[in-house]
């Protein structure tokens, strides 16, 4: 009797757990995903539509076989208590996760059969003395099951009003508003301008995200922008701070539009129609690149220079060879839609990018990196390593390396080394070369999970050597020292206090030294 009662009680709890079990259904959490999410995202989360009737025999699920471990208890469970239920294609897929829903449900089932057994308490797999025991069982955990019944009527009920009220079957809405007070904390003269006329200033950058996918592996990218930030006026480019805008307006735009889809198993390509960046064809290797949103405060200290010299419309390819080895292939155009003579996207602004991935483990991540690029200035450095060549047409070829080592998961060293010789095409001609370093410590988590801080130190863009006409050779050396600690303050709001302080501005020793305040609060849904 005893052994009778173990098995008729653990077999369908067995087989619930075997077919409707999910790790979520300890959390005492909903798994939000497969609830908001349809099936495209549900990373294959079925609906009670898409599950078959009772099987009658095992023999109906093609993918269990007799020399599966859990044979025996599937045989068991349908032929003797009719208790398994399979998938619309005849398979049971017994090694896949399953929501809370399903767990239910599949315990539900198991129930139902239990009930008409005692209800008509004819059937001869059991006594009238089991039956009896199972009776009194019941009845001594009725508010135990009354409990798990108001459960499911609550979890349903959610489920319906989120079905109601989700914004898409097919696209999740992401936005964030990163805001930002700035101003020059030290330093007079640059350049023979006054930088002390330089107020506090506070800017905004809002975006809204729609991100889209059609096949649950794909990504269709749109991003609407507004941003009237503007880096602290210190007569030179250097120090100037990633998250800021153009021109200082809150129009908004159409900030990046792109398609992402794999090809194959291993290779991913990108089809970018506005706005795209290095950082959408590879990775740049920097812990601090969060687009300005998080990490480094910085153009500098978000990714190497030389990244900055692809960005517009184009296409992307990364192919994987195995786990640790990545070749990526880009071509941006900056002025594609320009039918101008000298415009366009072959024959206008353009950067080519082909950069070799390697990840030793899985704390080490080392960037080889060429770019070949046309009337693609650098974004930041020196006034000299800036220069667009007053609109002459010139080519450059920049070569980077980059590298992240995790040495705890609390530390992790960073930085970069990068190149770039550029040749004037047209006029006296002539070529310039202008190399830029750095090196990086992250701290991850400090304080509290979620957090950062950073510290980075390096040399930005210097013109070593020029026999350009109008672009000088840089005199002297100026250090770029910069420090941030990225607080999370919510799940939603991160703020980021920070300083960047430029000995010898524009690499010139009879320029002050300058530090560059900035506060920035990111606000997320």
């Amino acid at each position: 009797m005893q052994k009778f009662w173990k098995y008729l009680v653990f077999s369908p709890m067995l087989g619930g757990a075997m077919l409707f079990f999910s790790p979520a259904g300890y959390s005492g959490e909903i798994p939000v995903k497969s609830v908001i999410n349809n099936s495209k995202f549900a990373d294959d989360n079925l609906t009670k539509g898409e599950v078959m009737a009772q099987v009658t025999s095992v023999s109906q699920l093609s993918d269990v076989q007799p020399t599966d471990w859990a044979f025996q208890a599937l045989q068991s469970l349908v032929e003797r208590y009719g208790c398994i239920a399979g998938y619309p294609d005849s398979t049971y897929r017994g090694n896949r996760a399953l929501t809370r829903y399903e767990f239910a449900a599949g315990l539900n089932a198991c129930l139902d059969r239990v009930n008409e057994l005692i209800a008509t308490a004819t059937s001869d797999m059991v006594s009238q003395q089991d039956l009896g025991t199972l009776v009194r069982l019941q009845e001594e955990f009725s508010a135990e099951l009354a409990t798990l019944r108001g459960r499911v009527d609550s979890l349903e009920a959610l489920t319906s009003e989120l079905e109601a009220n989700r914004f898409s079957t097919t696209t999740k809405l992401q936005g964030e508003v990163v805001a930002v007070i700035s101003d020059v904390l030290g330093g007079d003269r640059v350049n023979d301008q006054d930088i002390t006329d330089n107020n506090t200033t506070l800017g905004t950058r809002t975006r809204i995200q729609f991100v889209t996918s059609f096949t649950g592996k794909d990504t269709l990218f749109t991003r609407i922008q507004a941003n009237n930030i503007l880096s602290p006026n210190i007569g030179t480019a250097e120090g100037n701070l990633f998250f800021a805008g153009e021109d200082g307006t809150t129009n908004a735009v159409i900030d990046a539009l792109f398609y992402k889809f794999p090809l194959g198993a291993r290779t991913e390509v990108i089809a970018i129609a506005n706005a795209g960046a290095a950082d959408d064809i590879t990775s740049t290797v920097n812990i601090f690149d969060g687009d300005g949103s998080s990490g480094a405060l910085s153009t500098f200290g978000t990714r190497n220079p030389i990244y900055n010299q692809i960005g517009g419309a184009g296409l992307g390819v990364t192919q994987e060879f195995g786990d640790r080895l990545a070749l990526s292939l880009g071509y941006l155009s900056g002025g594609a839609n320009d039918p101008s003579p000298k415009n366009g996207l072959f024959d206008g602004a353009y950067g080519a990018l082909a950069q070799l991935t390697i990840k030793p483990s899985d704390r080490i991540a080392l960037g080889l990196t060429y770019i070949n690029s046309y009337k693609q200035p650098l974004l930041t450095g020196s006034n000299a390593a800036t220069t667009d060549l007053n609109g002459e047409a010139f080519s450059s070829d920049s070569y980077g390396v980059q590298a992240s080592i995790g040495i705890s998961e609390r530390l992790v060293l960073g930085g970069w080394a990068g190149y770039t010789n550029s040749r004037a095409l047209t006029g006296d001609r002539g070529e310039a070369e202008i190399w830029n370093y750095a090196v990086t410590l992250g701290f991850p988590d400090l304080g509290k999970r979620g957090n950062l801080a950073g510290i980075i130190a390096g040399v930005e863009p210097r013109v070593t050597s020029s026999s350009i006409p109008g672009v000088s050779t840089d005199r002297d050396t100026s250090y770029h020292l910069e420090a941030f600690y990225q607080y999370q303050l919510t799940d939603n709001i991160t703020i980021t206090p920070g300083v960047i302080w430029l000995t010898s501005p524009d690499h010139n020793s009879n320029n002050n030294d300058v530090v560059i305040g900035a506060l920035r609060t990111r606000f997320s849904f």
